[in-house]
């Protein structure tokens, strides 16, 4: 059965005139019930004849989440665990300020990276999510903002990360469909300004990933050599340091596109002055900022937190040999909510 969540404009737009025989603005019609309105029945599709929505009711089907948990930090951040229809589980982390609001958006059930800091990893991976349960958790919480803060907009979110459960790049097909729904002129709307998708190095991706959407892009560093980036990141002992830069070169920087590295600083791992330089090296004259990120701590994994006195002094490290560098906040830490914390923590296990 088609699940038209999971189909961009184009797809749609073949399948209700060559599939069920219809006028090609029934596509549009559908879209925008789906997208923009974010409806999850079709039977609330009022401007379709009852024959075409008794149809569709037979013949497709709108993939959609349950929400299972919410959780909210005291720093104003929401966390949503959703069930998928299959019984599996993924979160996303609605982070409110003053000038924005902002989705952290999961790509995967678990992730196959393995890196050694993140809790993600320990979940293996389960399975890639569609691109309906991608989208869905966009429109979910478009509906729960609006709710809990009185909105009446149709999108009250403005800014999407990708940078959830998952490598958005292992699943790049599901993704780059999600993109194409996301950024529709019927569907969000939202601009490729305001999308910054996540990689932690996978090279191959990020050249197809440059050439077929126009969004942001943000690459996990999280070390200034080879030798600690393979022991943090076994992605590293496929495509090491080298490759990942060379890649970023050739990144085309139009439609307003930028390159942001992202820096997890671990104690006694990747914090000293000496990295600091030796980052500050690889990456000196190249267009591109640092984000830092201190480690949020997970228990059992052997890692500790960067102190706020080391975090500003390897940033001035930076910033004295040009290199853009900002200390990120990190949002929903009393929930589990921050980088690396996304595990369905207890959650029974969905095999």
């Amino acid at each position: 059965m088609t699940d038209l969540a999971s189909l961009s404009f184009d797809a749609l737009h073949k399948f209700v005139v060559e599939t069920l025989g219809e006028k090609p603005f029934r596509a549009k019609q559908i879209f925008n019930w789906v997208h923009q309105r974010g409806v999850t029945d079709v039977a609330l599709m009022t401007d379709l004849s009852k024959g075409l929505r008794e149809r569709l009711a037979k013949e497709a089907s709108l993939g959609t989440l349950t929400k299972d948990v919410e959780q909210r930090s005291t720093d104003g951040t929401i966390k949503y665990r959703w069930k998928t229809h299959d019984g599996r589980y993924i979160e996303s982390v609605y982070m409110p300020s003053s000038d924005r609001k902002t989705l952290c958006v999961s790509t995967q059930v678990g992730c196959a990276m393995g890196c050694t800091f993140c809790m993600t990893a320990t979940l293996g991976l389960k399975r890639n999510l569609t691109p309906a349960e991608i989208v869905g958790q966009v429109h979910a919480v478009n509906a729960e903002v609006r709710k809990n803060e009185g909105l009446e907009t149709l999108r009250p979110l403005t800014n999407l990360v990708f940078m959830g459960m998952g490598e958005p790049l292992h699943n790049f097909e599901n993704v780059k469909t999600a993109l194409s729904i996301l950024q529709h002129e019927q569907g969000p709307n939202f601009s490729n300004r305001h999308i910054t998708v996540s990689t932690v190095g996978l090279v191959p991706m990020i050249e197809r990933f440059a050439a077929e959407t126009e969004v942001k892009l943000a690459i996990s560093l999280n070390a200034s050599n080879d030798e600690t980036r393979s022991r943090v990141m076994p992605v590293n002992k496929r495509w090491n340091i080298a490759a990942l830069l060379e890649a970023v070169r050739k990144f085309p920087m139009k439609y307003g596109r930028r390159v942001t590295f992202e820096y997890v600083l671990m104690s006694g791992v990747n914090d000293s002055d000496e990295n600091a330089r030796e980052l500050a090296a690889l990456l000196s004259g190249m267009p591109v900022k640092v984000n830092l990120i201190q480690y949020n701590d997970n228990p059992g994994l052997g890692y500790a937190s960067t102190v706020d006195d080391r975090a500003h002094a390897f940033q001035r490290i930076l910033e004295a040999a040009s290199v853009p560098a900002f200390i990120r906040a990190n949002r929903g830490r009393d929930i589990s909510a921050a980088c690396g914390q996304l595990a369905n923590v207890n959650v029974p296990a969905n095999e």
